[in-house]
């Protein structure tokens, strides 16, 4: 019998090592994200988007999912549509099967694309509202409070606060004026009909830092008995200076999810300027979330220290949410297929499975089916006191029989 040479021996035993250095690599799932780290936006970019690759190293540190490595592959798209759709295409050809997109304008603009390809994206707290229809919009995951469940949750709790009634009650909407900052109005005007409340809309022109001629106009000629900013960017922390300096009370003002984080806070001169301030959150605000405990422990097993990110827990722990659905989606297109390589349909049929999913109670437990992708529309309030956000309501849903009709008639 011929004996093979050392040399035939070496190239062989090299090209058995690729070929399981290829197997290694193709078990793999990538998600694709997208960012704002340099545009108007980016006071949220820079932290929740290292959250997200926080969550998965975590992820990956325990053994990945069912033998599979999460790769996230995250590109900034400066809250621009051209570049957001640019760099779908790249993540799309590099194999993204999941993408978390970044920015309402942006949602609308790939929502097309994610139907055609076959894609699932997310948009939590953001996005189209309509898409909550699952239906209606196969591959677009809102997995989160969207802006019409934000808006009825803000004024339920404001008629909870002014005594249980609205009728003829002044309600003041300032609003970043954008596609994000109109997608409310709708839910607003029908209960507005319904609860017999006036409702006035003040647009504040993007970059959002110049407003104090909306407030000059809500304190001094509106006087509502309650304020609703759906701001974002630095407009939010303009907003809580402008209405400090008018002397109007921060207890009748009401942020949305992106006007709610302690950058706004600090950025509008610290915690005793905000103090009274309302803000609404679709996962939890602080430190005490077991999985934000096992990603300190992985930073020092690893001999660094827990990142300064981890500070703005708001912004932080909503990008723990959107790796964790991801993740979650994963795990159960695998679980589902046998752990065959998922597809981006696969992986679609994942997020409709989640149930009961709150990551240690980080979000309230989470129902995605194929008819709702919002899951619930779930929400609490915080307030500032003494220095810190404390929590106000348990989780809540404002109106949902009314945002279940706005969703239905939506064209």
């Amino acid at each position: 019998m011929r004996r093979l040479s050392p040399i035939v021996l070496g190239v062989a035993a090299a090209v058995m090592a690729l070929a399981g250095t290829a197997a290694a690599q193709q078990k793999e799932v990538m998600i694709g994200g997208q960012c704002d780290r340099t545009g108007p936006t980016q006071i949220v970019g820079v932290v929740i988007c290292p959250a997200i690759q926080d969550y998965i190293d975590l992820v990956n540190s325990k053994g990945g999912v069912e033998g599979y490595k999460i790769k996230y592959n995250e590109l900034d798209n400066e809250y621009k549509v051209p570049q957001a759709v640019e760099e779908y295409q790249r993540q799309k050809q590099a194999g993204a099967v999941s993408m978390a997109i970044y920015g309402t304008p942006q949602v609308q603009a790939l929502n097309q694309k994610l139907v055609e390809d076959k894609i699932p994206g997310t948009s939590p707290g953001f996005g189209i509202s309509a898409s909550a229809d699952g239906s209606r919009f196969p591959y677009l995951f809102p997995v989160a409070a969207t802006y019409w469940s934000q808006g009825a949750a803000a004024i339920q709790f404001i008629k909870d606060k002014l005594g249980g009634g609205l009728q003829g009650k002044k309600i003041a909407y300032v609003y970043y004026d954008n596609p994000a900052g109109h997608e409310p109005l709708p839910i607003l005007e029908d209960l507005q009909k319904t609860e017999g409340f006036e409702l006035r809309s003040f647009a504040v022109p993007p970059p959002g830092v110049e407003m104090g001629a909306q407030v000059l106009d809500i304190t001094q000629r509106y006087r509502p008995d309650f304020v609703i900013d759906h701001l974002f960017g630095r407009s939010p922390s303009v907003a809580i200076k402008e209405y400090k300096r008018a002397g109007y009370p921060l207890s009748k003002v009401i942020g949305l999810v992106w006007a709610s984080a302690e950058a706004d806070i600090i950025a509008a001169g610290g915690w005793q300027v905000a103090e009274g301030y309302h803000t609404l959150q679709f996962a939890g605000a602080g430190d005490e979330y077991p999985v934000r405990q096992e990603i300190k422990a992985m930073y020092k097993a690893q001999g660094k220290e827990p990142p300064k990110t981890m500070d703005d827990t708001v912004i932080y722990n909503r990008g723990l949410l959107i790796g964790a659905i991801h993740v979650e989606a994963i795990r159960n297109a695998l679980n589902a297929n046998g752990g065959k390589q998922p597809t981006g349909e696969d992986i679609k049929k994942g997020f409709e499975q989640i149930h009961d999913f709150t990551l240690g109670g980080l979000f309230p437990p989470l129902q995605i089916t194929p008819t709702d992708h919002e899951g619930g529309g779930w929400v609490q309030i915080f307030q500032v006191h003494d220095g810190k956000f404390v929590k106000e309501t348990d989780w809540f849903r404002g109106y949902p029989q009314v945002v279940a009709a706005a969703v239905k008639k939506a064209e």
